[in-house]
């Protein structure tokens, strides 16, 4: 691929989503494009390029954008949030008396986190009343449909512990089949809103406060004029005594937030009069680990 149409590509990924493809990764891009060639029968790049400018659906779009980004996720990926998580709900619970918590996953790809949040709520609310919703969104309606069907392969679900594997999932297969597949029972995906949004484009169109944001690995896409526009959303959106994760290898380092680190990839806004912010919930959380 030359180097004017790699460059084309990439002020499309950047336009339409933010994704800033940085010089060097014209084969990984080229590989990329392959597939969407062999997809639509087309014989080269400069084709699909005409295809993929002309398309006014969209649906090309997301399959282009689906092609360079790598929707890798899994089951209580980075574990250590989903313990700070449940420790959080739990004071805001039996503490301060809340009765309604709402959770944001900025990025959901196929589901495996956002489900990961709802058993993590289920397991720390119980049997107590409380209304509480999580809304997963992604950029990718196909992914996004995966999403909302919540059926995983046995394979994929290799670290959900056995007993909420049997609690929270339903067998699709017998227990003899060699793909066995198994389905997020239906009470709990009713505990999740996936929707479509691009972070590139704020403001966004929902209303806070949220309890929590959980916007992990996705920045590691976006140059610093995107990330601080998905920062300030997170801040407009965040509760004043609200959590925010973010992927271990990502930084709010130089954007404008009120956030404060707790530690690494872990934050509130600063002033929070929080357990968070004194030894407590630390050590508790990573004496589980």
């Amino acid at each position: 691929m030359d180097t004017q149409l790699f460059q084309r590509f990439c002020d499309i990924a950047y336009s339409k989503a933010g994704i800033k493809l940085r010089d060097g990764k014209e084969a990984l891009v080229a590989a990329r494009v392959a597939k969407r060639l062999r997809a639509l029968n087309l014989s080269n790049p400069s084709d699909y390029l005409q295809v993929l400018e002309a398309d006014a659906t969209g649906n090309e779009l997301v399959s282009f954008l689906d092609a360079i980004t790598t929707n890798f996720t899994m089951f209580y990926r980075e574990p250590e949030h989903f313990k700070w998580l449940a420790e959080f709900v739990e004071h805001r619970l039996s503490v301060q008396g809340r009765q309604r918590v709402r959770l944001w996953c900025a990025a959901s790809s196929s589901g495996e986190e956002p489900y990961t949040l709802a058993i993590t709520l289920a397991e720390t609310i119980g049997e107590r009343s409380v209304d509480w919703r999580i809304l997963a969104t992604d950029i990718s309606t196909k992914i996004l449909a995966l999403a909302k069907e919540g059926v995983y392969e046995e394979s994929a679900l290799k670290d959900v512990p056995r007993a909420l594997l049997n609690k929270y999932f339903t067998s699709l297969d017998s227990k003899k089949s060699t793909t066995r597949r198994w389905q997020v029972n239906e009470a709990l995906r009713q505990k999740i809103v996936f929707r479509r949004l691009n972070l590139a484009k704020p403001p966004y169109p929902m209303q806070g406060p949220l309890d929590a944001v959980f916007c992990r690995n996705v920045m590691i896409y976006f140059d610093d004029p995107v990330r601080q526009g998905l920062v300030s959303e997170v801040d407009r959106l965040l509760a004043k005594d609200g959590l925010v994760c973010i992927g271990h290898s990502e930084s709010l380092s130089g954007l404008r937030t009120r956030l404060a680190i707790i530690e690494p990839s872990v934050y509130q806004p600063t002033g929070t009069d929080s357990p968070l912010t004194s030894q407590g919930i630390a050590k508790r959380a990573r004496g589980r680990g």
